[in-house]
């Protein structure tokens, strides 16, 4: 065995210095190249060693291709302004400094073809690899143009390249989720981030046009992943990181504006949202948007129609739904039809089991905490709460029952649900409407809480004695229900295992100091009497 395990250690080895050995020779060639433009053509050595399988000779090919372009582009050896076809720059009547630029220039682009390829590759280090390339390049040229600066809205900004990087990350056919979250640092650079985002817009309208508007769910789930990864700076002054410094005008540019960022942020997400999107989609939006997209968008207004179609496709979509309406309502005077009818309609017994039940109970109590809410309305909510509750877990019951009780509390005239006066004789018939979607229509104020009374037979204690509180007089300080808007089934099982089993026995308050004394003449008695 020794000897084989000698052989795959020399084997090992020589595989190691081969890499050491190809990275010297790409590292000298580029020397050699820099050196003498006789020897231009050495280039190609590096460029075929770009295509190369294997992952080290790629990652050695890629510093060379590095080095080598971006001192050519400080040394402005490529050629500037529009490239010429080979053929024609070989023909031509250019002088052989122009020729030589010429050729180089199209070196340059092939090396970046190479790289937007690579972006695509199967092993995630070179994907990452060719994305640092790529960018430093991006870097480069932004400090040394290949264009003739006659640009007023993106001066000397490399938008091409950088639309030709954006492209590759939206793949249609492969998830490159870990890919963005490495470019997430270059987006931390102001310029970046503008270019990024207007080049997000133009992709996916040309992509979902082409598509005539079908789903897409890999690339629109390679766009909301890039566009989630984007936060605007709240203050101009924020707007410091560039990674062009722009010598003059700078702050005429539009990539140094903060409106301008707003306004293709704003156009950015309504671009992508005005196309149908896979249902889990609308979950990952609506979780992130009153956070991380209202408050950056320059009208958040325009993001009405998105946000009452989501609120109408039901279930846990019209939950999340809630939290942007909230902001648009609250913040910038929406005015929304039927708001409280459909929040009516969205109390159904699966609101105790969705992934978002802490969220929605949250902006329900906001919703309804305005006194100047009618009593109809509120009384509504309050039974329908209390029929759901019949059938509801208890970590459920622990926040429904806080919330009918603030309900009466904010609105005394609803204490007609707890004394409800009967007369002998009378028929005990719910007049209660549970299947009314109108809450006008649902006669809940000719109705009782009778359920919150058969609850406290609950069979867990904690509800029972919740329940029990509706028997006095309600305190006029509301319950704070954010206590209990996350607990779990797992921590109320802990909290009842937690209680101690054994009670102190109540014992006599003073200290008995007389029993020991004169024990005998004691127990002689106590047989006597025996």
């Amino acid at each position: 065995m020794a000897p084989a395990k000698r052989r795959n250690v020399s084997l090992a080895e020589t595989a190691e210095k081969s890499v050491k050995k190809a990275k010297i020779d790409l590292n000298a060639k580029v020397e050699i190249i820099l050196e003498s433009r006789k020897n231009a053509n050495d280039v190609f050595d590096i460029l075929e060693a770009l295509e190369s399988e294997k992952e080290k000779d790629v990652g050695s090919a890629v510093n060379a291709c590095s080095k080598l372009f971006c001192t050519l582009l400080e040394k402005k050896e490529l050629f500037l302004g529009k490239l010429p076809g080979e053929e024609e720059a070989v023909s031509g009547e250019s002088s052989a400094e122009e020729k030589y630029q010429m050729f180089m220039r199209h070196r340059y682009n092939s090396c970046v073809e190479l790289l937007l390829e690579h972006l695509s590759h199967d092993l995630h280090g070179v994907q990452e690899t060719a994305l640092c390339c790529l960018m430093k390049f991006a870097a480069t040229e932004g400090k040394h143009p290949l264009e003739d600066l006659d640009w007023t809205e993106h001066y000397s900004f490399p938008r091409e390249l950088l639309q030709s990087v954006v492209d590759r990350l939206l793949s249609k056919t492969t998830d490159n989720s870990l890919l963005i979250s490495r470019f997430q640092e270059f987006l931390e650079m102001e310029d970046v981030r503008y270019y990024v985002m207007s080049s997000i817009r133009e992709n996916v309208g040309k992509v979902m046009d082409k598509n005539k508007g079908a789903l897409l769910p890999i690339f629109q789930n390679n766009v909301f992943t890039l566009m989630s990864n984007i936060s605007i700076p709240s203050q101009e002054s924020e707007l410091t990181n560039f990674m062009v410094q722009q010598e003059d005008k700078h702050e005429d540019w539009k990539a140094a504006k903060l409106n301008e960022h707003k306004r293709v942020f704003e156009r950015m997400w309504l671009g992508f949202l005005k196309y149908k999107l896979p249902s889990n989609m609308y979950k990952k939006i609506l979780v992130i948007l009153h956070d991380s997209i209202l408050p950056h968008m320059s009208k958040p207004t325009l993001m009405i129609d998105f946000l009452t179609a989501a609120y109408e496709v039901g279930g846990a979509i019209s939950l999340l739904a809630l939290n942007g309406l909230f902001v648009l309502i609250h913040q910038h005077n929406l005015d929304y039809p039927d708001f409280y009818k459909k929040l009516y309609n969205l109390l159904e017994p699966s609101v105790f089991h969705v992934k978002y039940r802490a969220r929605f109970f949250h902006l329900a109590n906001l919703f309804l905490s305005s006194s100047h809410l009618p009593v109809y309305l509120v009384a509504a909510f309050a039974k329908r709460l209390a029929r759901l509750a019949l059938t509801a877990p208890p970590t459920a019951l622990l926040i429904v029952l806080p919330f009918i009780y603030n309900l009466i509390r904010r609105h005394p005239s609803c204490r007609v649900l707890i004394h409800k006066p009967t007369t002998e004789g009378e028929v005990l018939e719910d007049p209660y409407l549970m299947d009314e979607e109108d809450p006008v229509q649902c006669r809940a104020l000719e109705s009782s809480l009778w359920e919150i009374k058969t609850l406290q037979k609950h069979y867990h204690p904690d509800v029972a004695k919740a329940a029990m509180a509706i028997n006095t007089p309600l305190s006029g300080k509301e319950d704070d229900i954010d206590e209990v808007l996350e607990i779990t089934t797992h921590e109320l099982m802990e909290r009842d295992l937690k209680k101690s089993q054994i009670k102190n026995i109540p014992l006599e308050f003073e200290i008995a100091t007389e029993l020991l004394k004169g024990g005998g003449n004691v127990l002689g008695q106590h047989f006597c009497l025996d």
